[in-house]
């Protein structure tokens, strides 16, 4: 079983910056992937940013430029950089991670709880 818990969320104004963390942890062989997320009330979640255990990394156009993600494959961890914040960045975000279990191989995507990132003045 995976565990995925997200720290960093809180209260910024517009123009600040945030730094997300996500760490998972279980009977994981490797992980492929870890992406953040994000949703807002009566809204679908999207994709924020993802990168692979490779380093490759893919953006939701409206944060290009403005967010990075980073990845510790010892650590089992990923970070968010979330610079020049806008008011609809306001969200709850979530990290994902998927990839493959240490018993019989088998994959696993597991989410985290979410963490709230307010943009206000």
């Amino acid at each position: 079983q995976v565990q995925v818990v997200e720290s960093g969320g809180g209260l910024v104004q517009p123009g600040g910056s945030l730094r997300l963390s996500c760490a998972a942890s279980g009977s994981i062989l490797n992980i492929a992937g870890m992406g953040w997320y994000r949703q807002v009330p009566g809204k679908e979640r999207e994709l924020v940013a993802h990168i692979t255990s490779g380093s490759s990394t893919n953006y939701l156009d409206s944060v290009k430029g403005r967010f990075i993600i980073v990845r510790d494959n010892v650590k089992n961890t990923v970070y968010l950089q979330m610079n020049s914040l806008k008011p609809e960045d306001t969200a709850v975000y979530y990290c994902n991670a998927h990839g493959v279990l240490r018993s019989l191989r088998g994959s696993f995507d597991a989410w985290g709880q979410g963490t709230q990132v307010t943009v206000s003045s």
